[in-house]
């Protein structure tokens, strides 16, 4: 056996080479929902960045718009990319332009059931995007876990709108919230404990 050597001396006589230390990558704050009592409920007083956000509702049309389009329209406005995978009804552009959407902004990617989910995966991933919405008809825990890698890696909002009974399923988001009645309630939300109390959601006019 060679004789043992302190690292050290190793370091002086240059036989072994220090690497440049590895700074941590700065974490990034939290995107406000527009929600005032939303933002204060929520940990770091926001949507999460970098991450899939999952909104449970009984059908589309529940206010799940009025609930993003205040976030959506400051990325916009900032010339950045909103993507909507497969949504369940056509967008009505007056309505976006009115919450604050810069149209030139959002592209609408038209998908069959089967491919949305490839679809809203490879978007998050790009990079190109700041925000993917997708409408998951069928989404195991497998599928929602390749779409929340994706939003780390591109470092992307995303937002999973799926129905209100797979709240009882575990999900890999590390926010889910759930409409109902014009309300919003914390299910769950990664670094601190949901609220138990529901949250009155003002419509967008």
């Amino acid at each position: 056996m060679g004789a043992v050597l302190a690292l050290d001396q190793l370091l002086e006589t240059r036989r072994v080479w220090r690497g440049q230390p590895r700074s941590a990558p700065p974490e990034a704050a939290p995107h406000p929902t527009g929600h005032p009592a939303l933002d204060a409920r929520l940990p770091g007083g926001g949507w999460p960045p970098s991450a899939l956000s999952e909104v449970l509702l009984a059908a589309p049309g529940q206010g799940e718009l009025a609930l993003v389009w205040p976030a959506l329209a400051r990325l916009s406005q900032q010339q950045q990319t909103v993507v909507l995978v497969a949504p369940p009804y056509l967008p009505h552009a007056p309505a976006w332009s009115r919450a604050g959407l810069a149209l030139g902004q959002v592209q609408v990617v038209q998908a069959t059931a089967r491919d949305a989910l490839w679809a809203a995966e490879q978007c998050l991933r790009s990079a190109a995007c700041a925000a993917v919405l997708c409408w998951p008809q069928q989404a195991d825990d497998r599928a929602l876990r390749r779409l929340q890698v994706a939003a780390e890696t591109g470092q992307c909002l995303g937002f999973a709108f799926r129905d209100a009974r797979q709240a009882r399923n575990p999900s890999p988001a590390p926010l889910r919230l759930h409409l109902q009645d014009g309300q919003v309630r914390v299910l769950k939300c990664r670094g601190g404990l949901a609220p138990a109390q529901a949250l009155p959601l003002a419509r967008a006019h």
